[in-house]
């Protein structure tokens, strides 16, 4: 085996540029299928992390008549608080309202929270300490879209709990920057105190949600979701993604992988003199198929070596900075920040190196296996196979 790495190697270095250009194409592949998962694995992770903190915590409890697609479940979906949410639960009653900045009408989601709450990321101590009569907070893409600073006043109406309208100015307490756009798009935080003074459904929830320390248990009207089932949709979403970006990884291995099975052909049929030599000196058929196998498999090798000598810097890199996503994407409702930071496990790497090595064996021994059926005789007469 040892004789078979060092003549493959001379060979393959005596090659010269048809080497280094098929190595130059497989290192190309290699470092793109890493860098593109890595992309998507930091997406997957930094959008985990912030659904988690600003939204999901550690899981929620529902109550059985409001669902989160149905905007008209908000009017009947909550209940007063049951027993059983004594501790580790933080409430939350959602309603719907209208606001009118600069004199144009904009439907908002209306939502009372704990001032004093902690476990998600919201910056609701500063309804705390607003001296304002209705102090709220809201997201920057909210401000942006209603044109509304720290300090501003705005008209809201919005509906009590026997349906009658009412309303008055708020202030804007607070603008706080999440890349979770379901906290933020068309979405009013303030103390749910407050809530309950201007709707009359003292100690009614929506929802609430888990901090760390919470054990669900069956609550009558009242349904749980967990947080993996909560991240689920954004589970999905990034399978999907990296189903179709498979596409593009496999069309790009399989260019570098043609390139060294055509290169093996042209080998085995300019080479024919060499390989009879090899079988009169004593070497088997098998040990030359496995000789022309392992220059195959090294041109994989080459290009893990190639590859990172430019593939190292550019991840390192990238890693820092990250990548800038427009402004529109992030108001489709997916959890995106404004930078992705790519991520490059040691499970990616060594999954995709894996992948390039056997590859590139398999393609470089079905051609070999035609040397298994030459007549030495001929192949050293320089004869076609």
């Amino acid at each position: 085996m040892k004789l078979s790495f060092q003549l493959a190697y001379k060979n393959l270095i005596g090659a010269g540029l048809r080497t280094w250009l098929n190595v130059a194409v497989l290192s190309f592949a290699f470092v793109i299928i890493i860098f593109f998962n890595g992309v998507i694995d930091g997406w997957n992770q930094q959008a985990r992390i912030e659904g988690v903190k600003w939204e999901y915590g550690h899981g929620q409890l529902l109550n059985e008549n409001y669902d989160p697609f149905d905007p008209f479940s908000m009017q009947d979906g909550h209940d007063v608080f049951p027993k059983e949410a004594a501790g580790n639960l933080t409430p939350i009653l959602i309603r719907q309202a209208t606001i009118y900045p600069e004199g144009r009408m904009v439907s908002v989601v209306l939502k009372g929270i704990d001032a004093d709450q902690s476990v998600l990321e919201l910056p609701t101590k500063l309804l705390q300490a607003s001296d304002a009569e209705i102090p709220c907070i809201i997201g920057k893409r909210m401000a942006a879209s209603a044109n509304l600073k720290v300090g501003d006043q705005v008209l809201m109406r919005w509906r009590d709990g026997n349906g009658t309208f009412d309303a008055a100015n708020i202030t804007v307490a607070g603008i706080f920057d999440t890349d979770v756009g379901t906290v933020d798009n068309g979405q009013i935080w303030m103390a749910i105190d407050k809530l309950w003074d201007m709707t009359g459904l003292d100690g009614h929830a929506t929802m609430f949600v888990a901090s760390e320390g919470y054990e669900h248990k069956l609550i009558q009207g009242w349904k749980f979701d967990s947080q993996e089932e909560l991240l689920s949709e954004l589970s999905k979403i990034i399978e999907m993604k990296k189903t179709s970006s498979s596409i593009m990884y496999v069309l790009l291995l399989a260019i570098a992988l043609l390139a060294i099975f055509d290169t093996q052909v042209l080998s085995i049929f300019r080479r024919q003199k060499e390989i009879g030599t090899y079988v009169a000196l004593g070497m088997t058929r098998m040990q030359v198929v496995g000789l022309f196998t392992v220059e195959g498999s090294m041109y994989s090798l080459f290009a893990m070596v190639v590859g990172c000598l430019y593939g190292i810097p550019f991840f390192i890199y990238m890693a820092n900075t990250g990548i800038a996503i427009p402004a529109p994407t992030q108001e489709m409702g997916v959890t995106i920040g404004e930078r992705i930071f790519p991520a490059f496990g040691a499970g990616l790497v060594f999954g995709t190196t894996l992948l390039v090595v056997i590859s590139a064996t398999i393609v470089s021994f079905l051609p070999t296996r035609r040397i298994a059926k030459m007549d030495p005789v001929t192949a050293l007469k320089g004869k076609l196979i």
